[in-house]
């Protein structure tokens, strides 16, 4: 997907990028580019591969539910990585409150860099641990919309990102293949941390380049204080049904 090819494809959306927006795309994909020469960040770097698997991949989100990335709304990016999904989105919803958590500072240092090149505001970078911060009060049940893009299994993403989510919020998973497999795996998790699924959406990305999912899971009640349990303990002893 090149860069014209990755507007038009917005545009038939209704996602109208101005020159600025352009442009912050454009030195995203250098800044990532040239970084990975000595970070490793991702390993898909060519130009039309960047514009389609992470930026339109990124935005997905924005095509889906019309109203959900409102003005006023906090986002947590948990795990960003490279920034996705939450630098895309924030550069087409430049009034969106986003915090990035990743555990790796040199990540979070690469962001920081970012975000003043692109000349992003109401931007916050986090280093830590999910598990911890999600115990912090700081950050515990205090956002919108939680996010997490192909980061671990939904039954482990269950436990690292709702804790975040605010009774009322919203937290989004998106995943690639097997996310029927892994949803039905995940109930119980999803059901004793206090959320409930409210739908799933599947989007083919254009040029036959796969399939997306996006499971979406309501907050409807406070999250037990035990979770999330201590680094490592999700991922090691998964929350499934005995």
């Amino acid at each position: 997907m090149k860069p014209e090819e990755f507007y038009q494809a917005l545009s038939k959306r209704g996602i109208e990028l101005n020159d600025t927006q352009k442009g912050q795309f454009e030195d995203y994909f250098h800044e990532l580019v040239e970084t990975n020469k000595v970070m490793n960040l991702t390993s898909i770097t060519e130009k039309e591969q960047v514009y389609l698997k992470h930026f339109y991949d990124s935005l997905i989100l924005d095509f889906f539910d019309e109203g959900l990335l409102t003005d006023e709304l906090t986002l947590c990016d948990v795990g960003s990585g490279a920034g996705f999904p939450s630098i895309p989105l924030k550069i087409v919803n430049p009034n969106l409150k986003i915090t990035i958590i990743d555990s790796l500072n040199k990540r979070i240092n690469f962001l920081k860099g970012l975000v003043d090149k692109l000349g992003l505001e109401n931007v916050s970078l986090v280093h830590g641990r999910a598990e911890e911060l999600g115990q912090n009060k700081q950050y515990r049940e205090n956002f919108d919309l939680v996010t997490a893009r192909a980061v671990a299994s939904m039954t482990v993403l269950t436990e690292l990102c709702l804790p975040f989510v605010k009774k009322g919020g919203q937290f989004i998973a998106m995943k690639a293949d097997k996310a029927d497999e892994e949803l039905q795996e995940a109930t119980y998790a999803i059901a004793l941390l206090g959320g409930k699924v409210e739908k799933q959406e599947s989007f083919a990305l254009p040029n036959d380049e796969g399939l997306r999912n996006l499971i979406f899971v309501d907050k409807t009640k406070e999250t037990p204080n035990k979770y999330p349990r201590k680094p490592g303990t999700p991922s090691k002893k998964p929350l499934v049904k005995k």
